[in-house]
């Protein structure tokens, strides 16, 4: 590496490295190794060719300086010439050694990154929702991007440095101390010069850029959340664009700004290390030169100490940063582990089972259910705050029994926050309960495969929420096997054959971020034709059909009907035309089943159900003729 080189190597390296004191226990280094197991050979492999790339850095100097001894000393041509080829060879040898050392390099900087990234993209999906409605979405994206390549950048880059770079200073050291001494102590006193200003002007980088991450950040941030359909509709329906654009300007110029400073600061640095290395060259010519002349070094001797000055600076430039740089790779690998660490709540045993074949009967036994505290499901950096919020462990849910007979579809009606969600949830697993049982065909969703149960439960909830991806995609996610009659049967049952055969590309095409390129109503459809082509045992609609009008839910209950057929169903609505049919209504309030019976008999009780029923009724009376006068309650269900 030439001075230029190891400069500009220098001033990135501490500009982007994130300086961190903390100590490391033992077992976190464990861990490391552990990720490292699978690339031993590669890494010892790795590891040599550093050590041979350092050696041939070294001898090329030494060469040279013996081809101008030769050339003083009026020596025989073919001992230049030979001297020459040897020359070539180390230079052939070096370069097929940096093609392979490159190549494992990236092999095993990929391969843990693969690694990595699975181990944390997999673990993640084993969280609880819990997890999901608390944490940033890109908080948690950067673990999987930025602090695993920081990570990474341990095996790939400071690793091969470390030990390529101690090697080349020992060898360097040793050649230039045995052709002199003086020299090399006066090339060492010089260090500072190099290292110093790299250091203060690198710190100086380092807040600049990590001033204008924040910037872009929260430029990135925004663009995010004012450029998706929702956001862009909330910023234009309240006249915020001038504002809006104003905010993003402001940090936009202030990134300009440090983009002018950091070039500014960068040039002078710059600068100023070309001067030290000219410094550097005057000494070892003119103090060299002085010895040659007076016979205590040769010629030859002192164009070798000059050619290996740069081979000093640039290792020991490296090494005096390379605790900055493993601290910054053991803080990214502990931010991965962090998020490795947290423990999915929602596990499946080791003997768990297969659902029961055959018709399936729900029934919930005296449950009792409260919601996770933040330090069970999340970590304050994913949150972005300073500490989590430890409050929770309220229950929420209070002795709810009931049974849900094969064949039999069971209502859940209430107040909003009555309970109703999180009964669902607790049935499909989406949460465990604290205390009491549900089960499935009689066997405790707790003791039952994962697999099992997402074969058996088929789940629609109210926001219709679909993947930016072909409509053939989201409906696949039901059953990837199914086939194209199979898909077109299941999206005819929905009731959006006619639509699909009217676009251009049909079942291709794209439904945008979140199916925002469909209406609310056909969003809803799509969820319930990916219901239908699952074919699913028990079903479980939360508010299916809020989304839908009066007509377009009249096509949807026909559907829903004929997809509920001979299945077990539960049913939160707020509409009446979908639970007056249920064999079983249950009225939830403050997490407890205050009523049950069917619709005739829970009017006739005079509760309230009843209460709930003339409060629509009284709506229904001042209902516009297109609206629907089956409203229970005009809020959605929260858990």
């Amino acid at each position: 590496m030439s001075m230029e080189g190891a400069a500009w190597s220098s001033l990135y390296r501490i500009s982007t490295a994130k300086d961190r004191t903390n100590k490391f226990s033992k077992e976190t280094l464990k861990r490391i190794v552990a990720f490292a197991v699978p690339y031993r050979v590669k890494l010892t492999l790795f590891i040599l060719l550093s050590v041979a790339a350092a050696f041939l850095a070294v001898a090329t100097p030494v060469l040279a300086g013996q081809v101008v001894d030769v050339i003083v000393a009026r020596g025989s041509t073919q001992t230049v010439i030979w001297l020459a080829v040897v020359i070539a060879l180390v230079a052939v040898a070096d370069a097929a050694v940096s093609l392979a050392t490159r190549w494992y390099s990236a092999n095993i900087g990929e391969g843990v990154i693969l690694d990595l990234r699975t181990a944390v993209f997999n673990h993640v999906q084993k969280m609880p929702i819990a997890f999901f409605t608390r944490t940033r979405t890109g908080a948690l994206v950067s673990r999987l991007n930025n602090d695993v390549i920081g990570a990474q950048q341990a095996f790939s880059g400071t690793l091969s440095g470390v030990v390529s770079n101690t090697v080349a200073l020992a060898l360097t050291l040793i050649v230039m101390l045995s052709t002199s001494w003086l020299v090399t102590v006066l090339a060492i006193v010089m260090l500072p010069l190099f290292l110093v200003p790299a250091r203060r002007m690198g710190g100086k980088l380092a807040a600049l850029r990590r001033e204008a991450a924040d910037h872009n950040s929260a430029m990135s941030t925004q663009m995010t959340e004012r450029f998706s359909a929702p956001g862009a509709t909330l910023v234009k329906l309240f006249g915020r664009p001038e504002a809006e654009s104003e905010e993003f300007r402001v940090r936009a110029a202030r990134v300009r700004d440090i983009g002018v400073r950091m070039a500014m600061l960068q040039f002078i640095f710059f600068t100023a290390l070309m001067l030290v290395s000219a410094l550097a060259l005057a000494l070892v010519y003119g103090l060299g030169g002085t010895l040659a002349l007076g016979g205590q070094l040769d010629t030859g001797e002192v164009v070798t100490l000059a050619l290996l000055l740069t081979r000093l600076y640039a290792p020991l430039t490296s090494l005096a940063n390379a605790r900055v740089e493993i601290m910054s790779a053991l803080v990214s690998f502990e931010r991965v582990f962090e998020i490795l660490d947290l423990k999915p709540l929602i596990q499946e045993k080791p003997d768990a089972r297969q659902v029961p074949p055959g018709p399936v009967t729900i029934e919930f036994d005296d449950v009792r259910f409260a919601y996770p505290s933040a330090d069970k499901v999340s970590l304050a950096s994913l949150e972005e705050v300073s500490t989590l919020d430890t409050r929770g462990g309220e229950e929420v849910l209070h002795g709810i029994s009931f049974t849900i007979q094969p064949g039999q579809t069971v209502a859940l009606v209430g107040t909003s926050g009555a309970g109703k969600s999180t009964i669902a949830q607790l049935l499909a697993r989406l949460y465990d309960v604290d205390s009491g049982a549900v089960r499935l065909a009689g066997a405790d969703v707790r003791d039952l495969t994962f697999a099992s149960m997402r074969s058996t439960l088929g789940m629609v909830t109210q926001d219709g929420h679909l993947f930016h991806e072909t409509i053939r995609s989201n409906l696949l996610l039901a059953r990837p096997e199914a086939t194209e009659d199979e898909i077109w049967d299941a999206v005819r049952r929905a009731r959006l054959e006619p639509l699909l055969r009217s676009l251009p590309d049909q079942l291709d095409t794209m439904v945008g971020e979140r199916g925002y390129r469909l209406s609310g109503g056909e969003r809803q459809r799509m969820t319930i034709a990916r219901l239908l082509l699952a074919q699913p045992r028990v079903v479980i609609l939360d508010e299916a059909t809020a989304a839908l009008d009066s007509t377009s839910e009249a096509a949807v209950q026909a559907a829903l009907t004929e997809a509920l057929e001979g299945r077990t169903a539960m049913v939160i609505a707020h509409r009446l035309s979908t639970i007056r049919s249920a064999d079983l209504i249950l009225v939830v309030e403050d997490g407890r089943i205050a009523e049950r019976g069917t619709h005739e008999e829970l009017l006739e009780r005079g509760g309230r159900y009843a209460e709930l029923h003339r409060t629509q009724f009284a709506v229904q009376k001042n209902a516009a003729p297109d609206e629907d006068p089956e409203v229970l309650s005009g809020a959605p269900a929260t858990p």
